[in-house]
């Protein structure tokens, strides 16, 4: 008996066929973010057949996660796994023909055109826009298309990015392509600048539906999947909202909304690129923690000798690619226990306290500056 291709109930609708699916196990997709919406992206490509993933994520599996991000069980908490490593883990198990990068950094200027290098397309699965900008201007830059999402509480939003001005020898060379007409505004173009800190709701302050994430993931997906397949006139050019216990759905018109004096898209400046890193302290959406991340690219740490550098000052684990402990005698907000959680690039996950000062005092005192 014939064996049914594993990719058949897809290949038989009209929109996709036996070339489309070939198309879609010739692309490479990066997504950015392994959290919520990065987790149920990435199922959903690895089993619709993408051929390759790049996985980044800064951060590990924790227990409040498992309630929306659909990789990860309890042994990737126990074992605190970087979501990166657990959900190339994962769908290497759906699929084991996929190739999958698993990359355990920061997204920053000093690799984010690096990991660009030879990606059709970028799904967005970050939770702070100060990285989406970071990411819009490399886009632009490099002529990679983009999938801009965001959940929160009970509601979402999606849109596809198709950058103008991409030339013609990247277009050749590209999975996906698309006719100059055919581009959309940038991020800049209709949200011209980073809302200020504080000003928008977190899944700390206003917790998240995992249905809204499902709803936003898989919107995502569906327009990926058209541009994998070349299927540029089904693409959903809307930036389209939802809210799921208002029981509503709002879409924003973009065709006139690319901005001609649009700083990225349009003058082609990109200033989220080109500033040095700098140290950044980044609070964790859902967790009472922020990350440190030093400046310049370039920190390297022996994390078998911090170990027995903090020894002193608590119990540390070396595991993971992670060195991981209490700070004794250390008490956060709620007077809970400070636990350091260090990568050998030099960023660290301080929790106990949502405040960037706490976190970076903790840092050079246990860490250096």
């Amino acid at each position: 008996m014939t064996e049914v291709p594993r990719h058949h109930r897809q290949m038989l609708l009209p929109g996709i066929g036996e070339s489309g699916q070939a198309a879609i196990a010739a692309t490479h997709v990066l997504v950015v973010g392994c959290g919520a919406l990065g987790s149920v992206v990435t199922d959903q490509l690895a089993r619709a057949g993408v051929g390759e993933l790049t996985l980044l994520d800064r951060d590990v599996v924790e227990a409040t996660n498992l309630q929306r991000q659909t990789l990860y069980i309890e042994r990737d908490v126990t074992s605190g796994t970087p979501k990166a490593e657990a959900a190339a883990r994962r769908v290497r198990e759906i699929d084991g023909s996929l190739i999958v990068h698993p990359v355990v950094e920061h997204l920053g200027t000093e690799n984010v055109i690096e990991l660009l290098r030879g990606v059709d397309l970028v799904i967005d699965g970050l939770d702070n826009f100060p990285t989406r900008y970071l990411l819009n201007d490399a886009c632009v830059r490099e002529g990679v298309p983009w999938i801009y999402g965001g959940a929160v509480a009970t509601g979402g939003m999606s849109m596809p990015i198709l950058p103008t001005g991409r030339s013609a020898a990247s277009a050749r060379d590209a999975a996906i392509t698309w006719n100059e007409d055919a581009s959309t505004p940038c991020l800049r173009c209709i949200f011209p600048e980073a809302p200020p800190p504080g000003s928008t709701p977190t899944c700390d302050t206003a917790g998240v539906l995992a249905a809204a994430v499902a709803t936003v993931s898989s919107h995502q997906v569906a327009q990926a999947i058209k541009l994998m397949v070349g299927a540029i006139d089904a693409l959903d050019r809307d930036l389209v909202s939802w809210d799921l216990w208002a029981n509503t759905q709002r879409r924003m018109t973009l065709d006139s909304a690319r901005r001609v004096d649009c700083p990225c898209c349009a003058q082609r400046l990109f200033p989220h690129l080109d500033v040095a890193s700098e140290e950044q302290a980044v609070t964790l959406c859902g967790r009472n923690a922020v990350q440190i991340v030093p400046g310049g690219g370039s920190v390297t740490l022996d994390l078998a000798e911090l170990a027995q550098r903090l020894q002193p000052h608590g119990d540390f684990l070396l595991g993971n690619g992670t060195l991981r402990g209490t700070i004794r005698g250390l008490e956060g907000d709620s007077g809970e226990a400070v636990e350091l959680m260090i990568f050998p690039d030099g960023r660290a996950i301080i929790t106990g306290s949502p405040e960037p000062e706490f976190a970076r005092s903790t840092y050079a005192r246990f860490i250096g500056q």
